[in-house]
């Protein structure tokens, strides 16, 4: 392989001392020993897919609500309510940094998005997938897998879809070609139409309450700092004589164990003196006590304090009543997993976080019935798409296969109480998934579901540690201008790619990469 050090030092050389004809001679064939010549460890290219043109549909588009990436065919396509309206080819994982395939949604968008994992590369409107490192971005397109995980779009493709596509998109990685079709079953979510009319004044009512009583909760919290300030020196004598009526009981109890063991006269008349001092003592003390506990200034406070503890009990309620009506109004996500005969749903709380992503409610987790729970149930993604008169119009997406989704959806037992509180107001873009797979453990409170399916290769989910930095050359130490080649760094379709905004000169970087 070629040594990038030696390379740039022998750039450099030919520079200072070349005339321009003799540069352009050497550039000419470096390039061709580059491109006759690849690296020795470089993976064998895998046989290209049939071509995929990027196209929209014919048609007014509407919002997307899902892409469905098929890594055979090397292409994505994007499916609002009524069908695809934006196709492409893309580049996906090469052999050791595979796409994973299963189910991720869009967590977080980027327009200028440098990497943080993989050496600063350039990833223009980049969509993320997982927290670790997979995205759908901007990239060049060898015409084969070559990304390190990420799935790589044309850029004006990237460009022109960034700004339709929002956080929460539903995104399917398929190993084969998938596409939705029409789909209803009697376990599907029915919505309410008087619970869907009635949902936002709810929402509205209970927000308002929540916010009273929060402000209740304060100025009771407030008040019993107050007068527990206000009482401190009553508590602090009131210590004191808890403490003092504590000694003067030990000092009674030793005296009368030492009246019990006396065996003269003149001993126990010597105890029956100090025993009579010492209950005079407690009886003194106890009175003191007594009229210490009485004062109106500690009642007071003891009672603020259990007030602001039941405001805070109030305020909490009010505040998970709250929340459940606003994440009525939202998309619900449920997942169903036969590898932990569980139930999850995820809706997003709109709570944007400082990376730019936002927290999902991970509230409900449940166990659920699945009939036959030894036999594979395959993966599918049910999706609400829109509303009709009789609720919600669905559709299913088969990626892994075992049962259809028809069978799969009637192996499984919903439990009521879940179906009261997320069926009634259910809207478009909700979305049920069936797999045999657990959720994969980038699944957390800032993402939907994250599932990937292990009978497929999972190279680009796994972190890798960075590249060392190493001296290299840019891309116009020899004025040619040519796209990216230069003798110290080989094209895109080899894994490099030259961001135009950097300077010109030499310096320590890391090596870049796409992914």
């Amino acid at each position: 392989m070629t040594n990038r050090c030696t390379t740039a030092q022998s750039t450099e050389a030919v520079r200072r001392w070349a005339p321009p004809a003799i540069v352009t001679l050497a550039a000419t064939a470096a390039l061709t020993a580059l491109a006759a010549a690849p690296p020795a460890d470089a993976a064998p290219r895998q046989a290209p897919p049939e071509h995929t043109i990027e196209g929209a549909a014919p048609r007014n588009a509407g919002e997307p609500v899902m892409a469905i990436v098929s890594i055979k065919s090397q292409k994505v396509t994007f499916y609002d309510a009524d069908g695809w309206v934006l196709r492409a080819p893309v580049s996906t994982g090469t052999t050791g940094r595979e796409t994973p395939a299963g189910v991720f949604s869009v967590l977080q968008k980027d327009k200028d998005h440098h990497s943080s994992l993989y050496d600063d590369a350039w990833m223009p409107n980049m969509l993320r997938i997982t927290w670790n490192g997979l995205a759908l971005h901007g990239g060049p397109l060898p015409g084969y897998a070559a990304s390190h995980g990420c799935v790589r779009m044309p850029f004006g493709f990237a460009e022109k879809l960034f700004d339709k596509v929002r956080i929460g998109t539903r995104v399917i990685i398929s190993p084969n070609d998938a596409e939705p079709v029409e789909f209803s079953h009697p376990a599907l979510f029915v919505p309410k139409s008087k619970a869907i009319a009635a949902a936002p004044v709810r929402a509205e009512t209970l927000a308002r309450e929540a916010d009273e009583a929060a402000k209740i909760a304060q100025e009771t919290k407030n008040a019993a700092a107050l007068a527990v300030k206000e009482a401190a020196p009553l508590t602090a004598a009131l210590r004191k004589l808890e403490l003092a009526k504590t000694g003067a009981d030990a000092a009674l109890a030793a005296v009368e164990k030492t009246l019990a063991a006396a065996r003269t006269d003149e001993a126990r008349a010597r105890a029956e003196d100090q025993k009579q001092k010492a209950a005079a003592k407690v009886e003194e003390l106890q009175t003191q006590l007594d009229a210490a506990k009485a004062n109106p200034k500690l009642a007071a406070a003891a009672a603020a304090q259990n007030a602001a503890k039941a405001a805070e009990t109030r305020k909490a309620d009010a505040a998970k009543a709250a929340s459940e009506a606003k994440l009525a109004l939202e998309p619900v996500s449920v997942f169903i997993s036969r590898a932990t005969q569980k139930l999850y749903v995820r809706r997003s709380t709109h709570q944007r976080l400082p990376d730019g992503g936002e927290m999902f409610d991970t509230t409900i987790e449940v166990p659920v019935t699945i009939r036959n729970p030894d036999k594979p149930i395959g993966t599918h993604v049910i999706t609400a798409m829109a509303r009709t008169d009789a609720g919600l119009r669905w559709t299913a997406v088969t990626i892994d296969n075992a049962d259809d989704a028809k069978a799969a959806l009637d192996r499984i037992t919903f439990p009521q109480d879940v179906l009261d509180r997320i069926a009634p107001t259910a809207v478009p873009r909700s979305s049920l998934i069936i797999s045999d797979e657990p959720l994969h453990r980038e699944t957390n409170y800032r993402t939907e579901f994250v599932v990937a399916l292990n009978n497929q290769p999972q190279g680009g989910i796994i972190t890798r540690p960075r590249s060392p930095d190493i001296r290299v050359a840019r891309r116009d130490d020899f004025g040619f201008g040519w796209g990216g080649w230069g003798f110290n760094n080989t094209f895109g379709r080899s894994g490099q790619y030259y961001d135009p905004r950097q300077s010109n000169r030499n310096y320590y970087q890391r090596l870049q990469r796409w992914f």
